[in-house]
């Protein structure tokens, strides 16, 4: 066969073109054998590569090792090529536990730090924020390192790519965005997905550097990124490259290709990587047939020797402990007690004082946000942390909270704290799925933990109207794997903060904003902790218990204020996610009745949870019915009479007594 291709390889020596050519042939190998192995119904489902090697391969090798690849589920070649064992590849596809998500989930949606090779999510898009935070990491240290992302032209249509690319562009951060440009989203063409003639067009919009690169001419492909990296190592900035290439198969095996022209794939068919590059190698004696042939046998055996393996592993036994534990990473608590010295301060103030202490414990930690720099955040809690932390650890972003969160995601996988504001706890359904989807779940998935703190500035009380004051924790508690705080009080807040900025898993720190300037108390001068899960019980009585976080705690203090003969437990929360339910029980168990105020309407809200908890396990103990109180089923209007309507401070006392002379 003569080559279709012309391989301009002078400036590739020799060695590098086997390299290329065994790695491309050896992914091809296990490709066929997983294959056979669906149709046999060994492996449940494929995505495949097949024709596409080139790309994977050729990004691979011309990135050093130590430089983190975050690919798609078409890129074998990036797994084989960085040498990651074939058996742990085929336990993982079987989901086994000498895979490297416990069996927990399939194909290629696993991360190895071993490997630096960071899987997809189904979502796709994420994983383009994400790479921007892990080349944010070799900016603020000062590395000359690169950081190269896949995505599929299907998933250039998602909001992810155009918020990704405009952040690594605005912070001019070292990335490729490798586009593998293969004709079709599943079975959507490209004329049907996009406008212009190349992906590569859009980088003109993002003002970056972007190229076309002959995604089956494997020269092509690593000389061109190679000499893109070495360049980008000495002069950081995003890149965009887009590979002309084709999927030769189903989106899937179970898509199949019935709505692809035969002339087209015959055409494509004609533009196999890996043929047309070893008849090269042959023609140029570079290698042998010999060389294949035994290069084939070795391929075999050891896809053989890591199937066995795979095969004679135990399926995994189920085991409940250890799937509840990792859930998230573990935090061993350590309790930082202030000093004696304290000083009154406003709810807003301890928040910024916390901030600014855990900046100054964290060297590296950063902070990212709209407006949060000069301007110092709307709230003005991060005012003068430039001068005192600079702009590289406290960052203006665009706005685009999915892919800033993204980032966060990635300053963790390389070992950075952050703390990201949401402008208004509103805004974060922007950034929801990498929130619930990407962070919630990866440490449960191949054990990363997302050491990150999203700061949600929420609640009504202050006239803003439907999309700037939602109190939506329950929209986070539903979520396996967050944490959620809620402090009502300066003192808390401070010690809260600190404690969820050390650990390691992802918390939603929720700061209700008409506490920041209402709401003052002495609040410990120096650094200090409190821990999550311990709620706080601010009054002590017989008659009945009352729950509550937040603003809520407020309305109840003003209740049984005004009426001094109610004996009441009145539980402050302070922490959602964990709940210290021990404490409610206890208290319950004590009073024998119990009401639940909280500012969140009502269905589908944790007063709904812990009611029903009650109910469950304290039953007997109950001489009334739970009762919850909650705003009303609307969203929160603007104008202060429908305001003050629609909040559950309204009728708290109401239901209070209702509830005491049940």
């Amino acid at each position: 066969m003569k080559p279709l291709f012309q391989f301009h390889s002078k400036e590739v020596n020799k060695e590098t073109q086997k390299s290329l050519y065994f790695n491309m042939l050896k992914s091809r190998l296990i490709e066929e054998k997983m294959l056979i192995l669906l149709r046999q119904g060994k492996i449940s489902k494929w995505f495949s590569g097949i024709g596409q090697e080139a790309i994977s391969v050729g990004v691979t090798l011309a990135l050093d090792a130590d430089e983190y690849i975050l690919p798609m589920h078409r890129n074998l070649g990036v797994f084989t090529s960085r040498k990651i064992p074939l058996f742990r590849l085929f336990s993982q596809w079987q989901g086994k536990a000498n895979g490297f998500t416990k069996g927990r989930d399939r194909s290629f949606h696993f991360g190895t730090q071993d490997y630096k090779i960071i899987g997809m999510i189904s979502h796709l898009g994420p994983q383009l924020g994400v790479a921007d935070g892990i080349a944010l990491s070799h900016v603020l240290r000062n590395e000359s390192k690169l950081t190269a992302v896949f995505s599929g032209d299907g998933g250039t249509s998602e909001g992810d790519f155009h918020e990704a690319l405009n952040v690594a562009s605005v912070w001019n951060l070292p990335v490729l965005f490798c586009i593998e440009n293969n004709g079709y989203g599943l079975s959507t063409p490209t004329n049907e997905q996009y406008n212009c003639e190349s992906i590569a067009d859009r980088g003109i919009g993002y003002g970056m550097e972007a190229h076309v690169i002959e995604g089956n001419n494997v020269i092509e492909v690593f000389s061109k990124v190679d000499a893109i990296a070495k360049s980008v190592r000495k002069n950081p900035r995003p890149v965009l490259i887009e590979f002309k290439t084709f999927r030769m198969r189903g989106h899937e095996e179970a898509s199949g290709t019935k709505y692809v022209s035969k002339e087209l794939m015959d055409t494509w068919a004609k533009k196999d990587p890996i043929s047309n590059f070893e008849s090269y190698l042959l023609d140029k004696k570079i290698i042998t047939n010999k060389d294949i042939k035994d290069y084939k046998q070795t391929v075999s055996d050891e896809i053989q020797e890591g199937l066995q393996t795979a095969f004679d592993e135990p399926v995994i036994s189920p085991d409940l402990k250890t799937e509840l534990l990792d859930v998230y990473k573990p935090f061993d608590y350590i309790a930082v007690n202030p000093a004696s010295k304290q000083k009154e301060k406003r709810f807003i103030d301890a928040i910024s004082e916390g901030l600014k202490q855990s900046m100054e414990l964290h060297t590296d930690m950063v902070i990212m946000g709209q407006d949060i720099a000069e301007y110092g955040g709307v709230f003005k809690i991060t005012e003068n942390f430039v001068e005192l932390f600079g702009k590289s650890r406290v960052r203006n972003t665009p706005i685009c909270e999915s892919a800033i969160v993204e980032a966060a995601m990635g300053l963790s996988i390389a070992g950075i704290k952050s703390v990201v504001e949401m402008q208004f706890a509103d805004f974060v359904t922007s950034g929801f799925n990498p929130v619930v989807n990407y962070l919630a779940k990866s440490h449960y998935r191949w054990g990363q933990a997302a050491d990150i703190v999203v700061r949600m500035p929420c609640g009504a009380g202050v006239a803003a109207g439907p999309f700037h004051s939602q109190t939506n924790e329950a929209w986070f508690t539903k979520t396996p794997g967050l944490k959620v705080v809620y402090p009502a009080f300066p003192y808390d807040a401070k010690g809260l903060l600190a404690t969820a900025i050390n650990d390691p898993n992802p918390v939603l720190f929720f700061e209700h904003k008409a506490l920041y300037r209402s709401i003052r108390q002495d609040v410990p001068l120096d650094y200090f902790t409190l821990p999550f899960g311990v709620a706080s019980k601010l009054r002590e009585g017989t008659d009945i218990t009352i729950i509550a976080y937040g603003a809520a705690v407020h309305w109840a203090l003003e209740v049984l204020d005004e009426n001094p003969h109610i004996s009441a437990d009145l539980l402050d929360l302070r922490t959602l996610q964990p709940l210290d339910f021990e404490s409610i029980l206890t208290s319950v168990k004590k009073t024998n009745k119990a009401i639940i105020l909280q500012e969140d309407s009502l269905f589908g809200s944790i007063s709904s949870d812990i009611s029903s908890q009650l109910m469950e396990q304290a039953f007997e103990y109950l001489d009334a019915p739970v009762k919850r109180v909650a705003s009303i089923e609307t969203p929160i209007p603007f104008a202060s009479a429908l305001e003050d309507q629609y909040l559950a401070k309204r009728t708290f006392e109401q239901e209070l007594k209702v509830l005491l002379d049940y």
